[in-house]
């Protein structure tokens, strides 16, 4: 099978069966993509196939071919994106663990919703699940951010 990931295509020989998630992260060294629960519960394997979000630990592999896939590593690989900057800015990782997933999550509700309200960031995160519970910082890195690419498109 032929993977493009993060606008590199990769050729991989898993079963078809294989989770994506084992795939980006045994085969192809990309590990900014967590393991949390395996069962699409938790957020953070989230990563993006042909823009929308899902969840890498039950998405068969063979659901990947010939389409994008962008990981963590691929958003800010040259220069970061506003929802990473934000996130930096507003303090929001403790442990860090679940990050990947939730900026994956905060950018794809920012491509479909440029000005969220706190309902809709509530509704599009709530898959999403901190342990450390830096929710507040999230909702307010996503609005930060919001702001950011608002900004931008006026220029």
């Amino acid at each position: 099978m032929k993977l493009t990931v993060n606008g590199t295509i990769h050729e991989v020989s898993d079963p078809p069966d294989t989770p994506l998630l084992w795939v980006l992260r045994d085969r192809l060294n990309l590990t900014g993509t967590k393991f949390g629960c395996g069962m699409a519960l938790c957020g953070a394997c989230t990563v993006h196939l042909d823009g929308s979000p899902v969840r890498s630990c039950v998405t068969p592999v063979v659901e990947a071919e010939g389409r994008s896939i962008l990981t963590i590593e691929g958003l800010g690989a040259t220069v970061l994106h506003a929802v990473q900057t934000a996130w930096i800015e507003e303090g929001v990782p403790q442990c860090g663990y679940c990050q990947s997933g939730q900026i994956l999550s905060a950018v794809a509700l920012l491509n479909a919703v440029p000005t969220p309200t706190d309902a809709d960031i509530d509704a599009a995160m709530s898959a999403n699940l901190c342990r450390c519970g830096t929710y507040p910082k999230i909702r307010a890195a996503i609005h930060a951010s919001a702001r950011r690419l608002g900004a931008a498109r006026v220029e």
